[in-house]
């Protein structure tokens, strides 16, 4: 059994006072990510960072008004992939965060990153979102046929290259980042885990609600950073 802690998007735009898409609650993490991070059961620990293009398409700003209202608005993102472009979907608009090379990408300074092992920047091709750190929105993951790609390592040939059986995820948010990366790393065929005390949401009333119920469907288990899944790492160690 080997265990990776993922640690989704914990960066300065996310977290309060000054994030430009602040999560609530988002910077207190800190504390309860880097005791995760010091775990001995995890023998690999990952970090994500959005890292956007300031044309990409998730921008509020970067679409004509009216239909260019951040978290109200929403357009319809085409598959990038070649042979995909039929394949569409909804995407909820953003207000510009994240992007490549600004202090609002960086990592927090809370964050012990020098426990970090793998640092991941996703989000880089503007034609499409990307929530997991495994995939885009489409399900496309790291392909030079794609030319502009959204991710710079291919997450689940890192894992598996290294013997990993078991995912858990925390970060921001909960409700789209954690979640989807979750839910990527159960249909990898990885046992999938969200520590629910590691974790915000934009939406923590019904959007968490709901997330939860897409994460059980998933097969992902939603536990605490004190529970037994965590503590029983230590088996062997």
């Amino acid at each position: 059994m080997t265990a990776a802690l993922v640690v989704v998007d914990m960066q300065e735009d996310f977290c309060p006072p000054n994030g430009s898409l602040a999560v609530t609650g988002a910077r207190d993490l800190a504390p309860t990510i880097n005791a995760l991070l010091a775990h001995p059961g995890f023998t690999f620990r990952v970090s994500s960072q959005d890292y956007h293009p300031r044309t990409h398409i998730s921008f509020a700003s970067n679409h004509p008004a009216p239909n260019n209202q951040p978290f109200s608005s929403t357009i319809t993102l085409t598959n990038p992939a070649p042979g995909k472009h039929g394949e569409t979907k909804p995407q909820r608009l953003w207000p510009v965060h994240c992007v490549a090379d600004t202090p609002g990408a960086a990592l927090i300074p809370e964050l012990d990153a020098s426990r970090i092992d793998l640092f991941v920047k996703k989000g880089m091709d503007e034609r499409v979102e990307m929530y997991s750190v495994f995939a885009d929105a489409f399900g496309n993951r790291p392909d030079p046929a794609l030319h502009a790609r959204s991710v710079d390592y291919d997450l689940e040939g890192e894992l598996r290259a290294r013997g990993v059986t078991k995912v858990f995820a925390v970060g921001v948010a909960g409700d789209y980042c954690v979640k989807c990366t979750a839910v990527d790393a159960a249909r990898a065929g990885f046992e999938s885990f969200l520590v629910e005390d590691a974790t915000r949401c934009v939406d923590p009333g019904e959007g968490w609600e709901e997330a939860k119920r897409e994460l059980r469907q998933a097969g992902v288990r939603i536990v605490k950073s004190d529970g037994p899944e965590v503590r029983g790492l230590m088996e062997g160690v």
